[in-house]
């Protein structure tokens, strides 16, 4: 299940307080980020064994035997043990003290994952959680696709551009082509096939411009640039260089801040002169109901606006991120996970 979001490192998995728990180590913290927010409350199987994830407070699993209950992917010639664990831990958790030695666990037994080898230095490991509570979803698994396919669409608002903004609050796009016989329907090529599954998992079904969007991947693997004569109306771009990539940067705090679309939007890099006023006055002008607004506290740069409905926040997300409010001042704006 994990290692579709990168090379997992370690496992070790444990009964405590009456739940079936695990630590996983990846060896890069960007899969880790992914994994979280594409597995987080979603069930292993239809309405059973729904996941919790939580980052830990560890920095480092230390595994010494390598068998159903813990396992280093890194280190295969480890001894199989007495059924028994040993985690050495470098911090201080509610769940793990240094060479705690877990219980025997006596649930079905862990998934082996199949191996794929990333970059990426070694980093905190995920605290994974399983209940009986119902899941949103099953999870399936995840070709190695980075091509979305996206439909039902409405040909009269939909733009390369809305779609590369939109989509790009889940990943880096670098392509998009708007069908050009059938502009109901769109291609767009992520950065990788992680991107593209979120966006599949935060996008599929939302409504855009009166329209239910729905998201899958294509059976392409690459988006095609118009050959040179070829008629194309503007309808495939390149956005491979954009300055506008949100996950550049591996160390971005937009890992951390992926949200679903929802009615109230996150507004940040604003100026010192703009007014609560001018951004109420933009938002409407662009077809928006502000329901709310409150600037941060300490920081008159960043605020939060609520807006009518989901779909409002999400056409003008499309419309007013990166507004340019002059002197090389950009406006960024993101979903939030608050309300006001």
């Amino acid at each position: 299940i994990f290692s579709k979001f990168g090379f997992v490192m370690k496992i070790v998995m444990f009964h405590k307080n009456n739940q079936f728990q695990a630590l996983l180590q990846y060896a890069d913290a960007m899969n880790a980020y992914y994994a979280k927010m594409s597995l987080d409350g979603h069930s292993i199987y239809t309405g059973c064994c729904t996941l919790r994830i939580d980052f830990s407070k560890l920095t480092n699993l230390t595994v010494k035997y390598n068998n159903d209950k813990s396992r280093d992917f890194t280190c295969i010639d480890l001894p199989f043990g007495d059924g028994q664990r040993t985690v050495d831990t470098s911090l201080s958790t509610p769940f793990a003290t240094q060479n705690t030695i877990f219980p025997s666990y006596t649930g079905p037994p862990g998934f082996a994952p199949a191996v794929s080898f990333p970059q990426g230095a070694a980093l905190g490991p995920l605290m994974v959680t399983t209940s009986a509570v119902p899941g949103h979803m099953t999870i399936s698994g995840i070709p190695g696709n980075s091509v979305l396919l996206v439909s039902n669409l409405n040909p009269e608002a939909i733009t390369p551009y809305g779609l590369f903004i939109l989509f790009g609050v889940y990943g880096d796009v670098h392509r998009v082509k708007i069908m050009f016989k059938k502009r109901g329907i769109a291609l767009v090529q992520m950065a990788d096939a992680t991107q593209a599954q979120l966006a599949i998992n935060y996008l599929n079904g939302q409504r855009l411009y009166g329209k239910v969007m729905h998201a899958t991947l294509s059976k392409y693997q690459t988006i095609q640039l118009p050959r040179e004569g070829q008629e194309d109306k503007g309808l495939t771009k390149d956005y491979s260089n954009s300055p506008l990539h949100r996950f550049k940067n591996p160390c971005s705090k937009n890992f951390q801040n992926i949200f679903p679309p929802s009615a109230t939007l996150h507004l940040s890099n604003i100026p010192p002169s703009i007014t609560v006023d001018d951004l109420k006055n933009l938002f409407t002008s662009k077809g928006s109901t502000v329901k709310g607004f409150k600037f941060f506290q300490k920081d008159c740069k960043m605020a939060l606006i609520q807006l009518g409905s989901v779909e409002e926040a999400v056409h003008a997300l499309i419309e007013l991120h990166n507004h340019d409010f002059g002197e090389n001042q950009h406006l960024r704006v993101s979903f939030s996970k608050s309300s006001i």
